[in-house]
């Protein structure tokens, strides 16, 4: 039990301990998982059922099962760029070219093997549960939690916000803008996506850092994470990713899309805390940066 998570509560009133658990953000999926996979719910250091009545200033320790690798996520030894780490979270700076999770053809070689590896040697017991994605050729800031739990309370009601630096093709007139368009697969890949009538809603603010003579630089605030989403609405624009050919940019001075998740905001899950972590521009857009 040593390693398995474990989070405190204060009881404010006299009530039924499931009430209080619900208040706390603990699931009824939790709550099984709790009761049935090696989990426990002690008040003041006694184990109890949560049709237990809490009285004001009681202590409760729940204590959540361990968690697993998931089958077939192999662990694979690799570099990781951390940039903030705590007993619920994991920030890593990832790099251009590594994908976010395996897939059936390529088990390994992603970024969540290599998470997976680094959990086991660092006794964390949990699987990989992945926040943020990025496709495999951005670079840049991917949120990671080491519980099921953590995870369900980011994911339902938790600012998180992701600002990317890009490079695009051409001369971005309007300093600011917002781009309200909606996305769908496009009906002839699996893979591209486009702006339809149909699709789902999608939102990015777009801001001009800098203009070159070729191309600008921009910041995008996400408000949406549809799959593909700043590259389609940069390329709605007519102002396409440089480097991401699927959509219309150039790879004459990038191998690939000049997109970099540099900025994660998170309200931190436990402490209430507003975060904000940043990653430098990786080498490559910086030095295609200095040769303008």
């Amino acid at each position: 039990m040593s390693n398995q998570f474990q989070l405190p509560f204060i009881s404010t009133k006299e009530q039924i301990l499931r009430e209080a658990l619900a208040e706390w953000e603990i699931s009824k999926r939790t709550l099984t998982a709790i009761k049935y996979e090696g989990g426990s719910l002690l008040v003041n250091g006694q184990e109890k059922t949560v049709r237990h009545i809490l009285q004001k200033g009681d202590m409760v320790t729940v204590i959540f099962p361990p968690e697993k690798v998931s089958d077939g996520l192999l662990l694979q030894a690799g570099e990781l760029d951390i940039v903030y780490e705590d007993d619920v979270l994991l920030v890593v700076n990832k790099p251009a070219g590594l994908v976010t999770i395996p897939s059936k053809e390529h088990p390994t070689g992603s970024l969540a093997n290599i998470i997976a590896y680094y959990y086991d040697q660092n006794n964390i017991s949990s699987t990989v549960h992945i926040l943020t994605r990025l496709d495999r050729d951005t670079s840049g800031l991917i949120c990671l939690v080491k519980n099921r739990h953590i995870h369900h309370v980011m994911t339902t009601n938790h600012l998180l916000e992701k600002t990317y630096e890009a490079f695009v093709e051409g001369n971005v007139v309007v300093n600011q803008q917002s781009i309200i368009a909606p996305i769908g697969r496009k009906g002839t890949s699996i893979i591209e996506r486009e702006v339809q009538e149909n699709g789902q809603y999608a939102h990015t603010d777009v801001t001009v850092m800098k203009r070159f003579e070729r191309f600008t630089h921009v910041s995008c605030l996400l408000h949406t994470g549809r799959t593909h989403q700043i590259r389609v609405h940069l390329a709605h624009i007519k102002h396409p990713l440089v480097g991401d050919e699927l959509y219309g940019g150039s790879v004459k001075d990038l191998a690939r899309s000049a997109l970099h998740c540099s900025s994660l905001t998170i309200k931190h899950p436990l402490t209430k805390e507003i975060m904000k972590l940043k990653a430098p521009l990786p080498k490559d857009m910086s030095e295609f940066l200095a040769l303008q």
